[in-house]
């Protein structure tokens, strides 16, 4: 199960990310918002990140107008990692080294042909391992330190 999330400036997008999961046959949990209008990113960010870390979603995918906001919410809900991409060569990256659980995109600066590509990229790039575990690991004691 994927969880999905956008303020109103990432709304249109989701929709469209949506019905390109529907069509790939991904199930998914809509946590809002649910409309264009106004909304603060912050509360969506959460809600998406906190059905990740618990497990109850596997990844999440969240949306504002530039990505980054969104991207800083979620990356407070301890477990997340949550990357901000723009581009298939990061999202392809961030999963197999960073093991990121999490895609934030920026609908303001994606075109929507990029940004379904960047999601798929993202959904079917498997993590590395190796290497790469032991630095996840480093970077989840800083989180368990702080």
């Amino acid at each position: 199960m994927l969880a999905i999330g956008s303020d109103h400036g990432g709304f249109a997008l989701k929709q469209e990310i949506m019905k390109h999961l529907t069509e790939r046959g991904i199930e998914y949990h809509d946590y809002g918002t649910y409309s264009e209008e106004s909304c603060d990113y912050p509360e969506y960010g959460e809600a998406t990140a906190r059905a990740v870390a618990s497990g109850e979603c596997d990844r999440g995918i969240v949306i504002c107008g530039t990505g980054i906001g969104i991207s800083l919410a979620a990356n407070k809900v301890h477990g997340i990692r949550c990357a901000l991409c723009g581009d298939c060569y990061s999202a392809e990256m961030t999963r197999r080294h960073n093991d990121a659980n999490m895609l934030a995109l920026g609908a303001r600066v994606l075109g929507e042909g990029l940004a379904l590509k960047i999601v798929d990229t993202f959904l079917d790039t498997p993590f590395e391992g190796g290497r790469h575990a032991r630095r996840i690991e480093k970077l989840m004691a800083i989180e368990e330190r702080n």
